[in-house]
């Protein structure tokens, strides 16, 4: 994608939400935070993410991760569209703010433009980390919805990643071991990793790939 990307830092912009003006840097105030953006209110697949997002909350709280909608609609119409996706996601409450964008200005500056119709928003999602950068993108055409689960793993890898010189393999989720970054030597890794480390049997007899448990 052109414009915002990996490793820049999130505009500080002043956006009007359901909750009241926030500017960005304020709100994710040295937390990571999930911005994501959706093609239009009253759409189908839309108001299912938000209802799973709102039914997520308590996942995301517990990592101290907040969250951030964006329409480009205004917010008199997110705060109708709230109602149905309440009651369409068996009453799970969307307590997180929704950003208006009715003049297209935000979209365009996060890099959340759809682009085959440059006039709307894409089915985009950045997480952004405590010190205001992009740390990972999603971006979905519309036809097809976010996985949830997919959001909270790559979170929890994130945010692991960020403590140990480690990374996570293919396919890892929360509590399988991990590996430990080609960066840390065998005798460093023996005192970071305290609890050892385990290297493949690989044909080439390096022992490059090495896994542990943190």
């Amino acid at each position: 994608m052109p414009g915002l990307t990996l490793g820049d830092t999130l505009p500080n912009l002043e956006v009007e939400t359901t909750q009241g003006k926030i500017k960005l840097h304020d709100y994710v105030d040295k937390s990571y935070t999930i911005i994501f953006s959706h093609p239009g209110d009253f759409t189908p697949v839309c108001t299912t993410e938000l209802g799973m997002m709102a039914a997520y909350a308590d996942k995301f709280a517990e990592r101290g991760v907040k969250l951030l909608g964006l329409s480009c609609d205004d917010v008199n119409s997110h705060n109708e569209w709230i109602k149905d996706i309440e009651a369409f996601n068996n009453g799970h409450k969307v307590t997180y703010p929704i950003a208006a964008d009715p003049k297209r200005e935000i979209i365009k500056q996060l890099n959340m433009v759809d682009p085959e119709d440059t006039q709307s928003p894409s089915r985009a999602l950045h997480i952004v980390g405590p010190d205001n950068k992009i740390k990972l993108s999603f971006l979905y055409p519309a036809s097809t919805g976010r996985n949830m689960d997919e959001v909270v793993r790559v979170l929890d890898s994130l945010m692991k990643a960020s403590k140990h010189k480690i990374a996570t393999p293919a396919n890892w989720k929360p509590g399988e071991p991990v590996v430990i970054a080609p960066s840390v030597s065998n005798e460093e890794a023996k005192k970071m990793f305290p609890q050892g480390f385990d290297a493949a049997d690989l044909p080439s007899g390096k022992d490059y790939l090495r896994f542990t448990n943190v």
